[in-house]
């Protein structure tokens, strides 16, 4: 293959656009001939000609030097081992950038926002990754509010907070009881009962990410011990999925030894995971992570829920009147913001743009109170 550099560009347009979504040619060509079998369905599938399509594949096989497609005079064209693994490479590091893609992406769209009209409210997010809050910011643009959207792992969104980096933190917690568990562990440093409010912004369906096709498909990650067969794909840690996983695991009585892959290097997103379990399907190896369920059905895996978990935005109190704050609150209470949010698998609405207390949301959050004088 000839030594070839990588050139980004963006473009301004009418349309939004999400995700690790990057326009480029090439790779749009060998998807559809990947996914329709043949140049003549790959053409139907992208609005172009036959000739159009062959031609520019000829082009790309120049240009970098290496076949692109097996040409067999009378059987469907079909992508060399070359195409199929840079197809397979671009994919997996889109995903993988996705949510440094999403805040570049942000970034621009402020400067577009503050140059065409300074009026319009701004708030920064850091959050835990989740695929709900990308709606969240293309509802809001519209009606006044941008968000400035960062991805980070719950903790790192927290103490962004508490460094003055974001305006409002996002992150998410299982239904718990008991104060003794890895979250209370993690979060009582970071939050003070008065000093944060929560608000409300959604109920998520987490769960077993798992390779389509896989029998028998475990239930629980239990059912991953004693499989060496079954790759186990992991988050970075300080992330909330990292916890809900460390939690699952010590309420099982698991190890790291019990899932193979544990220790194996993380993914820092929901779609990564999603991407690596359908890659290690597509090369015959069974694979299963931890995540929500509409990461799951947009890669085409199996989803085993485990837990409905609540998903809160948090802000220092004395920011709660704070305009951007207060728009940002009145959307999510609003029927629309409430219909867009339930389209998404997995997701519900729940006390959305309501402000919370630690104590109140949060029932296991028990702290201890000054004992009154003299006794």
């Amino acid at each position: 293959m000839k030594a070839r550099g990588v050139h980004l560009e963006y473009r301004f347009a009418a349309d939004g656009q999400r995700g690790a979504d990057l326009a480029h040619p090439l790779f749009d060509l060998l998807a559809a001939v990947h996914a329709n079998g043949s140049i003549q369905h790959a053409a139907r599938a992208l609005g172009a000609s036959y000739r159009h399509v062959w031609g520019a594949l000829r082009r790309w096989e120049d240009e970098l030097g290496e076949p692109l497609v097996v040409w067999a005079q009378g059987q469907p064209a079909r992508l060399t081992p070359f195409a199929d693994r840079l197809l397979w490479a671009e994919r997996r590091a889109r995903v993988r950038m996705a949510p440094h893609i999403e805040a570049l992406r942000a970034e621009l769209q402020r400067v577009l926002a503050d140059a065409l009209d300074g009026s319009q409210q701004v708030a920064t997010i850091h959050a835990s990754h989740d695929l709900a809050l990308p709606l969240l910011r293309e509802h809001a643009a519209p009606q006044g509010l941008h968000l400035e959207l960062r991805f980070a792992g719950s903790m790192d969104a927290l103490r962004a907070l508490a460094e003055g980096r974001c305006t409002v933190a996002g992150f998410h917690v299982p239904p718990l009881e008991d104060a003794r568990n890895v979250f209370a562990r993690a979060l009582k440093p970071l939050l003070v009962p008065g000093r944060h409010k929560l608000i409300g912004f959604a109920r998520r369906s987490h769960g077993l990410m798992i390779s389509p096709g896989l029998d028998p498909a475990p239930a629980s990650l239990a059912e991953l011990r004693g499989r060496p067969d079954l790759r186990f794909v992991p988050r970075q840690p300080g992330s909330g999925t990292r916890l809900l996983t460390e939690h699952l695991m010590a309420r099982q009585g698991l190890t790291a030894a019990d899932l193979p892959g544990f220790d194996s290097t993380p993914e820092d997103s929901h779609l990564a995971v999603a991407a690596a379990v359908a890659d290690a399907a597509a090369c015959g190896q069974p694979a299963a992570g931890l995540g929500v369920r509409a990461a799951a059905e947009r890669f085409g895996l199996r989803f085993v829920p485990l837990v409905d978990e609540h998903y809160f935005l948090v802000c220092l109190a004395d920011v709660l009147d704070h305009p951007a704050v207060q728009r940002l609150r009145e959307l999510l209470a609003a029927p629309e913001w409430a219909a867009r949010l339930a389209a998404l698998p997995g997701y519900a609405p729940e006390r959305s743009g309501q402000v919370l207390s630690l104590t109140q949301a949060l029932p296991w959050w028990h702290f201890r109170r000054p004992r009154a004088a003299g006794r």
